[in-house]
């Protein structure tokens, strides 16, 4: 339990991250109401001692008040593809949205503010690990939108006195206290082989197998939900009024899409037949996060590292989900 428990709204919380990030807080002693509107997310995986809102990004000024003490946001499209297909999806929702929450939070006099941010502003970085200091150069709608953010943040702080934390995630994966991945459509590597182990899917694709990596497929950082989500919990803490913090959040370390098909036959027991299919425009062959400013600045330290603990989990998860069904 906090010794300082804090009124919290998670907009987004019926989703999978943010789902699981309302528990940990749940769990730490804070109380949190959960905004979302279900489009995406799903009304079980908001966490139980949670109040629920169903509604919008732009209905926060109707839940917003100055009892609350800040908000963390996750409420996003994130469909990369889709972004590309029907980029105005995205502008009105993840950039309009959040300046409507911006207006909301000034209104009500909330002032910190923990963004989930994204790897994608990045683009194709031609260095790693990726730091922050990189140019930041995204390749889709979707990374676009959330590096508006982010621009629009740190204005928000500097013209207002906004205390605010971005956490630009790398891949995640794995599960936590009963919330996992359920994404529908899912696009996720992890969630998508383990389907395979499930019957749900006959084969995994692996686009690419042909890239300058040790077994040829691209290699990607992978980070545990639940480490993540303590990140946001030291983030509500770390935040400085005026000041606006980014971060990254991955291991620092790679995963090939290889190893993680591997592991996941070790750890369900299942073979899992693979297609290879032509590179996806845009697929860098290496992604990897450096957490060091994360480390420095929030005293955040990954300790869920193993690929088969994070698999494990997600499996777990994925068999409760299939049981239910």
């Amino acid at each position: 339990m906090t010794e300082n428990p804090r009124k919290l709204l998670v907009t987004g919380g019926a989703g999978y991250i943010g789902g699981v990030v309302a528990a940990r807080l749940l769990n730490a002693g804070h109380q949190v109401t959960v905004l979302d509107d279900l489009s995406t997310g799903f009304r079980a995986g908001v966490p139980d001692g949670a109040d629920f809102v169903e509604g919008r990004i732009q209905d926060a000024a109707k839940v917003l008040d100055p009892s609350f003490d800040a908000v963390l946001h996750f409420a996003a499209f994130s469909q990369v593809g889709e972004s590309v297909a029907d980029p105005g999806k995205y502008w009105r929702n993840n950039v309009g949205g959040t300046m409507d929450l911006l207006d909301a939070m000034r209104d009500a006099g909330v002032r910190t503010l923990v963004f989930s941010s994204t790897a994608a502003t990045y683009g194709e970085p031609a260095t790693v690990p990726i730091t922050e200091d990189l140019p930041t150069a995204p390749t889709s709608p979707y990374g676009a939108s959330k590096l508006a953010v982010d621009h629009m943040i740190g204005a928000e702080c500097a013209a207002h006195g906004l205390a605010a934390v971005s956490l630009r995630y790398f891949n995640v994966a794995g599960a936590y206290g009963g919330q996992g991945e359920r994404h529908d459509p899912e696009s996720h590597l992890v969630p998508l082989v383990l389907q395979v182990a499930q019957g749900r899917r006959e084969a995994i694709a692996v686009f690419g197998d042909d890239y300058p990596t040790p077994d040829g497929t691209c290699v990607r950082d992978y980070i545990h939900v639940a480490d993540l989500a303590d990140a946001h919990l030291l983030a509500l803490g770390r935040a400085a009024s005026g000041e606006h913090l980014v971060c990254n959040l991955g291991n620092g370390s790679g995963f090939s899409v290889r190893e993680v098909i591997d592991t996941v036959r070790q750890v369900t027991g299942h073979p899992i037949p693979e297609t290879v299919q032509p590179r996806r425009a845009g697929d860098p062959a290496v992604l990897v996060a450096s957490a060091q400013r994360a480390r420095d600045q929030l005293g955040w330290q990954p300790v869920r590292t193993d690929l088969a603990d994070i698999v494990r989990d997600a499996w777990t998860f994925a068999q409760s989900l299939q049981e239910d069904a």
